[in-house]
């Protein structure tokens, strides 16, 4: 299992989600912190560019999770939530 490292901004943002968003990233955060495949549909896939060391998932489709894993500590970081436009834009 990976230990979960949540930084400032992503809390805040975590904040700004209805419940029922907080309920479903929660869910995701935790299969990805079990190291648990997430099914096709969130679309989880590694960044480009200058966000190469980073990976994203849809949750929702204007809803993304941004987040890195650290093999060597297993620690996963979440960056960041929000749309394209938020996130990149």
């Amino acid at each position: 299992m990976y230990k979960i490292k949540i930084l400032k901004g992503y809390k805040k943002q975590y904040r700004k989600l209805s419940k029922d968003n907080q309920m479903l990233v929660d869910t995701i955060v935790e299969k990805l912190a079990n190291d648990q495949p997430l099914e096709e549909k969130y679309r989880d896939h590694k960044l480009k560019g200058e966000y190469k060391d980073f990976r994203e998932c849809h949750i929702k489709p204007n809803l993304l999770l941004t987040y890195q894993r650290e093999e060597d500590f297993l620690i996963l970081t979440c960056v960041s939530l929000g749309s394209h436009s938020d996130l990149f834009g």
